[in-house]
């Protein structure tokens, strides 16, 4: 007699079947948290990065705040941006710090399995090749940015707050930051800075997990020295440079398919105006989206790679 029918005998409530149903194991978002748990320095490398900044700026605002003030207090417009720097300066420098995690990672991912020879434990698990790569590709494209996104908030929020606290130390009034400050448009601006990067820096992401995936020693080597070998042997043969413009484009085209470029659009504004983003020009760009034709072809090959690699 079955568990259900002695229960109905016996006049036992049971819970709804679907209740009973287990639940799915969900073994992508742990190959990810597996990523997190290997590699601490996705969330430790800004962290420490926004720390520093931050307390930085508390020491520079004790000790200087006064004469800042005295040379600003006259001119609202200087004192809006003044106030914007530091919020600027960890924007870019933590998305400078996620470019180098993202690519130290890559460059490590694949590899470092290999070479502690744990890839033959994970093959012994009932996860796919094409969970473990995408879950791998799923860091720098989309864990980095989002800890980036969040880090950079509450560093912003700090100094925000750092800054109030010196202008009330000093007799200002907190109406000009809390009302004139475009906190909305600049952290619009960082968002979508971090999204057109990270899709721009797809193919690159995606290029050095392939040598990750391929070399057994000095990854680094391998990734960067090809190019310049063809580099050097195009400009001898040729007298050309178009290895050496497709790399300084893959680095910087981004940025400038992103934003506009008009060198005088900047001038006496605190802020970069929502009007300088320009996604219609970034989403039509060919560079885009032959980088990410690019980057879905070498994830199909990572794939059948790592089904047939062995430890180093």
């Amino acid at each position: 007699m079955s568990a259900l029918n002695v229960a109905e005998e016996r006049s036992v409530a049971l819970p709804e079947r679907a209740a009973l149903q287990q639940h799915a194991t969900r073994p992508f978002l742990w190959l990810v948290r597996r990523e997190l748990w290997e590699n601490p320095s996705i969330v430790v490398a800004p962290v420490a990065v926004a720390a520093v900044i931050v307390f930085g700026f508390f020491v520079a605002a004790i000790r200087f705040s006064g004469k800042v003030f005295i040379s600003v207090n006259q001119d609202p417009v200087g004192a809006i941006a003044v106030a914007m720097i530091p919020l600027f300066f960890v924007a870019f420098a933590l998305g400078i710090t996620m470019l180098f995690t993202g690519v130290f990672y890559s460059l490590d991912a694949l590899h470092s399995e290999r070479r502690d020879r744990s890839i033959l434990f994970w093959k012994s698990l009932p996860v796919s090749d094409r969970e473990t790569v995408l879950s791998k590709l799923t860091v720098p494209m989309a864990v980095l940015p989002i800890v980036t996104f969040a880090v950079a908030l509450s560093a912003q929020i700090l100094i925000f707050l750092i800054e109030n606290g010196a202008m009330l130390a000093h007799g200002g009034s907190l109406r000009a930051l809390w009302t004139q400050l475009p906190i909305p448009a600049a952290l619009t601006a960082f968002l979508y800075g971090l999204i057109t990067t990270t899709l721009w820096y797809a193919p690159i992401y995606a290029w050095l997990m392939l040598v990750s995936a391929w070399a057994r020693r000095a990854a680094l080597i391998w990734a960067v020295v090809p190019f310049f070998i063809l580099a050097i042997f195009e400009k001898i043969a040729f007298r050309t440079h178009y290895v050496v413009d497709l790399v300084k484009y893959r680095i910087s085209g981004g940025f400038l398919a992103a934003f506009a470029q008009d060198p005088g659009l900047h001038q006496n504004r605190a802020t970069v105006p929502l009007s300088d983003l320009t996604p219609a020009h970034f989403f039509a760009s060919p560079g885009l989206w032959t980088g990410l034709v690019f980057a879905a072809l070498v994830v199909v090959l990572l794939i059948r790679m790592r089904r047939y690699r062995e430890p180093i």
